[in-house]
């Protein structure tokens, strides 16, 4: 039996309670409360140094980086195949997960320069900020956080998410100018990676990013959500009330949010 150690609202643990629905997998979750930092805890970190969310066991064999542990998980059935039968769209689709490491980044930024700042800096005083972050198992995850923190949208990390988010939504825009999906008419693995970046983003309000430039961007969200496998990875985790804090958050932030990405665009 497959056990997943997850998060209820980490992007990169409903990425692959995604593909797990994907493929009518059964599994078992092991639910960590990264509020508390129980990802940090030292046996979750035998399992995973790095101290982060998901980590796939399978037997003997333990699978960390949720891209990795997607392609794992498509190869586990034959049902449903998720990965292109095509040479060239496996490669394509392996740039995409790995694309998913920057991507990921730039989501952690815009969540934590954002409505998660504002909501841990009501919260909790300096030293238990301070505490939080002396937790996390990777120096450079924790300097990011309290740079986050510290400086919010004015962090350099914002204009470095804003590279990596324009570069996604305009390669996504171009393939799905003349599809429904990132490889055609076939739903596939780089739809399962992307979702819930793209889909953080609109919660935290941010949708006004594609609306305008690129579209599809939107239409493709709109589909994803309304597969099957979306509401199995998502219903049962997602507290309503705090998502609708978290909208109402970024609906607050985004005169900001859109001040500094209209000026990023309009100087490239």
């Amino acid at each position: 039996m497959l056990t997943l150690y997850h998060g209820n609202t980490s992007v990169c643990s409903a990425k692959v309670r995604i593909g797990l629905a994907e493929k009518r997998l059964e599994w078992d979750g092991v639910l960590l409360n990264l509020a508390k930092n129980e990802q940090n805890d030292p046996a979750y970190l035998k399992l995973n140094p790095n101290g982060v969310v998901p980590t796939l066991v399978d037997d003997d064999l333990i699978v960390v980086e949720s891209s990795v542990i997607l392609e794992y998980v498509d190869e586990l059935s034959a049902e449903n195949p998720l990965m292109p039968a095509d040479r060239k769209a496996r490669a394509r689709t392996r740039v995409w997960l790995t694309r998913c490491i920057d991507i990921h980044a730039a989501i952690n930024t815009m969540t934590f320069s954002t409505v998660m700042r504002q909501q841990i800096l009501a919260s909790k005083s300096a030293e238990e900020i301070e505490a939080s972050i002396a937790k996390m198992a990777n120096p450079a995850t924790a300097a990011k956080r309290r740079n986050l923190l510290e400086n919010g949208l004015r962090s350099a990390e914002v204009m470095a998410a804003f590279f990596t988010l324009r570069r996604m939504f305009d390669d996504m825009q171009q393939a799905l100018e003349t599809q429904p999906w990132l490889f055609g008419a076939q739903y596939s693995l780089a739809d399962t990676a992307l979702l819930a970046y793209v889909d953080r983003l609109e919660r935290l309000g941010m949708q006004q990013l594609w609306v305008d430039r690129t579209p599809r961007v939107g239409d493709w969200l709109a589909a994803s959500r309304s597969r099957p496998s979306f509401a199995a990875a998502y219903d049962p985790y997602i507290d309503p009330q705090a998502d609708a804090k978290m909208r109402a958050g970024g609906d607050a932030l985004w005169p900001d949010v859109k001040r500094q990405w209209d000026r990023f665009i309009a100087a490239r």
